[in-house]
């Protein structure tokens, strides 16, 4: 089975044509970043705008990349929660326009499940049930997963999310947009011992697989002497400090997770999932197996919305046409394991 998915939540404009769920055919994506980096964060106005200019042009790449023409797809799914209502409402149109006119199934996809599904385009299929660890700039959600559609939330942030911090230090030193790419580069040649930031102890009403950024974020913007441990410092040995002990923060609450439910196999999924200092961290950990996405299918992209899809396909689910986008966070549980 053929679909065609279409990714639109925030600033990418993706559309890709995955095979039976796990043979990508093609993964277009149209990056914003250029309009978008003056301002050192994300323009909805922008966003939606370019996604208009742009999706028509992407999914036929999309198609001409993977070989094939419209008629030869099967179905057609689009990300509609969360993110930035008026981007979303664009690619979730132009996918319920192209289904009506061709009489094709129809997905509704949630973007954050979508994210947690991509791991399993690069050939590596975890059993369930397991954890999942999603981190992006709007999310940082620790989670169980019972099936591709079933999550349960065990943890997430009080505050910031952690892609949110890396954007706002960077920002704020001048390092670049986007922030995480920037820092996790600048990283590679600084001291992550030069700083010594501090990990957050929560306020009590806080689960112990919650985290927080605030505190992390005014550490390194305001207070940063106060943890200094080197002499003289660089610009890289503060990138490389703060992204140590932001990832810190994720793996002490993940680790915890793992030790309470004796799950011990981690996929994650997201922007921040690209982080290469999180990727060597999980990798090398001697009791966990981690299964990650490439960092091309971190980002935001049609082929995990795609992917996901066919689950539903099979299962014989269809989304109505009536579907609406949503820019509120995804549906899923909240449970506190004690």
């Amino acid at each position: 089975m053929i679909v065609l998915g279409i990714e639109s939540s925030c600033d990418e404009c993706a559309a890709g044509i995955v095979e039976d769920g796990t043979k990508i055919r093609s993964n277009v994506v149209a990056t914003q970043i250029p309009f978008h980096a003056a301002y050192n964060g994300v323009v909805p106005e922008i966003a939606s705008r370019k996604h208009t200019e742009w999706i028509d042009t992407v999914v036929r790449e999309s198609l001409a990349e993977a070989g094939i023409t419209p008629d030869t797809v099967d179905a057609v799914a689009a990300a509609a929660q969360p993110g930035l209502l008026g981007s979303l409402v664009v690619g979730l149109t132009f996918a319920k326009a192209f289904a009506w006119a061709r009489n094709l199934p129809f997905i509704a996809v949630d973007h954050m499940l979508a994210h947690l599904y991509a791991a399993q385009l690069s050939g590596e299929k975890p059993d369930y049930p397991f954890l999942g660890l999603l981190v992006s700039g709007g999310h940082t959600i620790i989670c169980r997963a019972d099936s591709f559609d079933s999550v349960t939330v065990l943890g997430t942030t009080i505050d910031d999310a952690v892609g949110e911090s890396f954007d706002k230090v960077s920002k704020f030193y001048g390092f670049g947009y986007p922030g995480g790419k920037f820092i996790d580069d600048l990283a590679k040649t600084g001291d992550p011992a030069a700083f010594r930031f501090p990990l957050p102890n929560l306020y009590k009403g806080a689960h112990r697989y919650d985290v927080s950024y605030s505190g992390l974020k005014t550490a390194v913007v305001n207070q940063k002497e106060q943890f200094r441990l080197k002499n003289e410092s660089t610009p890289a040995d503060l990138a490389a400090s703060f992204q140590k002990t932001a990832i810190d923060i994720l793996l002490r609450a993940l680790f915890r997770a793992v030790e309470d439910t004796g799950l011990s196999t981690v996929v994650i999924g997201g922007g921040v999932a690209a982080n290469s200092y999180l990727r060597d961290c999980l990798k090398n950990h001697p009791d966990i197996r981690s299964i990650m996405p490439p960092p091309i299918l971190c980002g935001d992209n049609g082929a995990m919305v795609a992917g996901i899809a066919y689950h539903y396909l099979i299962r014989g689910d269809r989304s109505p046409l009536t579907v609406r986008a949503s820019a509120r966070v995804s549906n899923f549980r909240r449970q506190l394991l004690k």
